[in-house]
């Protein structure tokens, strides 16, 4: 993983249907003003939350282009669900990725949440950590190299193995607060992510999120300070108010650029490796009004 402080940005999700050619404008104005990665959500549909029901783009064709279009940034999944695909075919997909993006994927997983679309698209919700700790020792350890049989209870794979392997290794990254996830993944991945709703938008908030993970690293037998710390914060810009279904905060980052850069600059001494902005409302405009931001928190 890369080291030193950084900032990333998440595309849309379901703020509004966006065009390829508009996400292919925001990825190239992010690495034009100095953002250092790029996400998207990996989601399936949102419904009865009071508004239309919406749904985003499928992540890993767009994460393949945007990996082809794009030259600097990291990109990945913010995060990838184990139960939308069976773990071997996730496993390849982050392989394909990470070998078009030259080495720059980082495979964000989790194990999902969002029952609306778990049920509309047939995918079983129950027993999700259960699920999710099946799923990952398979895809960690398919992309690890190995030549992987395994039969569980709810994941079977016979003699699989990645072929082709990228060049770059996938380097892994479990987003979840969920004690059985984070003792599955903490022994393996090289990063933790943390939502903006799960620790309140706020230094304080990531302070304790980050020692609970530092906690259950060193119960699972692993150096806490192995793994970097990324969250998601939500920044609003131009006075917009969060256009999110499930994830308004009443404390938004805002203000000028300077006054933005200094609230990130709080995060980034609370110990984020990564801040990855979540922006209302997410356009091109907005992305490069938060430029100067990123400049100023980066130093």
């Amino acid at each position: 993983m890369a080291s030193g402080f950084r900032v990333g940005v998440q595309l849309p999700e379901v703020e509004r249907v966006v065009p390829w050619s508009e996400y292919a404008a925001m990825a190239h104005a992010a690495e034009e003003v100095g953002f250092d990665s790029v996400w998207l959500g990996d989601h399936l549909l949102y419904r009865g939350d009071g508004r239309e029901e919406r749904g985003p783009w499928d992540a890993w064709p767009l994460l393949a282009a945007l990996a082809a279009v794009t030259e600097r940034v990291r990109l990945g999944p913010l995060v990838a669900c184990t139960a939308f695909s069976s773990a071997g075919l996730l496993a390849r997909r982050a392989a394909a990725v990470q070998e078009v993006s030259g080495g720059r994927f980082v495979f964000g997983i989790g194990a999902g949440w969002n029952e609306t679309e778990f049920r509309a698209f047939g995918v079983p919700f129950d027993r999700r950590a259960s699920r999710f700790e099946e799923s990952f020792e398979i895809i960690r350890r398919l992309l690890g190299g190995e030549r992987v049989t395994f039969e569980g209870e709810f994941e079977r794979v016979d003699d699989a193995v990645v072929l082709p392997m990228p060049s770059v290794p996938v380097p892994l990254m479990v987003g979840s607060i969920g004690e059985r996830v984070l003792r599955a993944a903490l022994p393996f991945v090289d990063s933790w992510n943390v939502w903006s709703d799960w620790y309140g938008n706020t230094p304080e908030g990531f302070v304790a999120a980050s020692a609970r993970v530092s906690e259950l690293a060193r119960d699972v037998g692993r150096d806490p300070d192995e793994i970097e710390r990324s969250a998601t914060v939500m920044v609003s810009v131009e006075g917009g108010v969060a256009d999110r279904p499930q994830h308004a905060t009443a404390a938004l980052v805002t203000g000028s650029a300077a006054t933005i850069a200094a609230r990130l600059g709080e995060f980034r001494d609370a110990g984020v490796d990564e801040l990855i902005l979540v922006v209302t409302p997410i356009t091109e405009r907005s992305i490069r009004f938060l430029g100067e931001a990123v400049s100023l928190v980066k130093g």
